[in-house]
C-alpha cells in the first residue's frame, strides 16, 4: 500500500547514518577484535557516563541483563522476586530460570508500571529483590517503591528495556535502583544491529560480579570464581550502538514531540470519548519507546487500521499471570484487573522519529474514521 505508515520504519533511520554506522563496522572488521576490545569497553563509558552511574556491562541481549543481573544478587531456588504481571516475557521469565518465583503486583491504570501501593502486601521474607519495569519509555515510581523496599533491604532492579533515556525527577534511568538493564534489540529506541543488552549499576561491586558473570565467571585465564554463563555484547553491536547513542536524545524529543501531537489532536477532534492517550506523570521525562494508549473497540480498531495500512500493536495481550507456562503460581483471571484490562484495551500507534506530518495526519484520520463514522 503506497500511503501505508509502518509502526516503526528503521530503514529511514539508517538512511541518516548509513556511512557513520559503515564505518563502524567496517573497523571492527578491519581490526577482527570480534569479542570485548575497544568497541565495547568504549561503549560502556558512554552508557555509564550518559546514565551517572560508575559502571556499566555489556551484555549479550536484554533479558541476559536481567538474568546476569538477578544472578549477581544471589537469586535462586525458594527466592521470591515481585514484578508486574503486564511487561513482556523475559521479565518473569527470567526469574523463573534462577528456580525463583515471581510474584506479580498489578499496575496503575494510567501509567501502567508496577503501583507502589501495592507492592508491600507482596513481600515476604522470602522476598530477594523488586523488579521495577519502565514501561514504553516511562520511569516507575521509583523514589515510592524504594521506600518500602530500602528498609528491608531489597534491592530494587530497573527493568529499563524500554526506557534508556528516561528520566524520573532529574535522574536517568538507570541510576534510580541498585542495577538497571537495557535492551538494544533493533526496535529498542537505541537498537543496534540484532540483539545486544546493557547492565548498569550504581553499585560497583554488583558490577564488577555482573562483569565476572557475562563471561563463565573468569576472572583470569580458566579460573573461575562464579558459575556464570555467556553474556557478552559483540563488538560490531558495540560500534554501530556508539554511533546511535550520540543521537538518541535528539531521537526521544521527537518521539515526544509526536507524542504531544497525537494527545493535543485526540483533545482536539473530541476522540477522548474513545482514546485515553498515555498519561506522563509530573518529574517523568518519557522517551516514548512506544506511543501506547486504550482504545474502546480494541479489536476492531486493530481490523480497521491494519485495512488502512497503519501500523500499529498490542503490547501486552495475555497478562504474566495468565500465561500457560506459570499456571504453578496460582494465580487466576481477576486477580490483577487492572493489569487484565489494559491488556484488553492498549494499542501502540508509530511513534519513531522519521514520522512525517503527513504520515501522522494519515494516522489521525483513521482513527477519526473508525470512531466518527461508527
Amino acid at each position: 500500500m503506497a500511503d501505508a505508515v509502518p509502526l516503526l520504519d528503521l530503514k529511514a533511520q539508517f538512511e541518516g547514518i548509513r556511512d557513520e554506522v559503515t564505518r563502524a563496522v567496517l573497523s571492527v572488521l578491519e581490526s577482527q577484535r570480534f569479542i570485548f576490545g575497544p568497541e565495547v569497553e568504549a561503549l560502556e563509558k558512554e552508557v555509564a557516563a550518559y546514565c551517572g552511574v560508575p559502571r556499566a556491562v555489556g551484555v549479550s541481549s536484554g533479558t541476559d541483563a536481567l538474568l546476569v543481573t538477578l544472578m549477581a544478587l544471589g537469586v535462586g531456588p525458594g527466592d521470591e522476586v515481585a514484578t508486574s504481571p503486564f511487561t513482556f516475557f523475559a521479565t518473569a521469565g527470567s526469574i523463573h530460570r534462577l528456580g525463583a518465583r515471581p510474584v506479580f503486583v498489578d499496575i496503575r491504570p494510567d501509567t501502567f508500571n508496577l503501583d507502589p501501593e501495592k507492592l508491600e502486601a507482596s513481600l515476604t521474607e522470602k522476598t530477594r529483590a523488586v523488579i521495577a519495569v519502565h514501561l514504553f519509555g516511562q520511569c516507575a515510581e521509583i523514589d515510592r517503591i524504594r521506600e518500602i523496599a530500602d528498609p528491608r533491604g531489597i534491592p530494587v532492579v530497573e527493568d529499563a528495556a524500554q526506557a534508556l533515556g528516561a528520566s524520573w525527577k532529574g535522574r536517568k534511568a538507570g541510576a534510580l535502583g541498585r542495577a538497571g538493564c537495557f535492551s538494544f534489540f533493533p526496535s529498542k529506541n537505541l537498537g543496534g544491529l540484532g540483539d545486544g543488552g546493557m547492565v548498569v549499576s550504581t553499585d560497583p561491586d554488583l558490577a564488577e560480579r555482573v562483569r565476572l558473570l557475562r563471561h563463565h565467571g573468569q576472572v583470569d585465564a580458566y579460573r573461575h570464581a562464579y558459575v556464570g554463563g555467556n553474556f557478552r555484547l559483540d563488538a560490531i553491536q558495540a560500534a554501530a550502538l556508539r554511533v546511535k547513542l550520540a543521537r538518541l536524545d535528539a531521537w526521544s524529543a521527537a518521539r515526544a514531540e509526536h507524542a504531544a501531537w497525537y494527545t493535543r489532536e485526540i483533545r482536539r477532534e473530541g476522540l477522548e470519548e474513545f482514546l485515553t492517550p498515555p498519561a506522563v506523570l509530573p518529574g517523568a521525562g518519557h522517551v516514548f519507546n512506544q506511543f501506547t494508549l486504550r482504545a474502546k473497540r480494541r479489536d476492531a480498531l486493530k481490523e480497521h487500521l491494519k485495512a488502512r495500512g497503519i501500523g500499529h500493536a498490542v503490547y501486552y495481550p495475555l497478562p504474566l499471570h495468565l500465561q500457560p507456562c506459570f499456571g504453578y503460581l496460582g494465580y487466576k483471571e481477576g486477580d490483577f484487573p487492572v493489569s487484565e484490562k489494559a491488556a484488553a484495551e492498549v494499542i501502540s500507534l508509530p511513534v519513531y522519529p522519521e514520522l512525517t506530518p503527513s504520515q501522522m495526519e494519515r494516522v489521525l484520520e483513521a482513527l477519526k474514521d473508525f470512531y466518527k463514522a461508527s
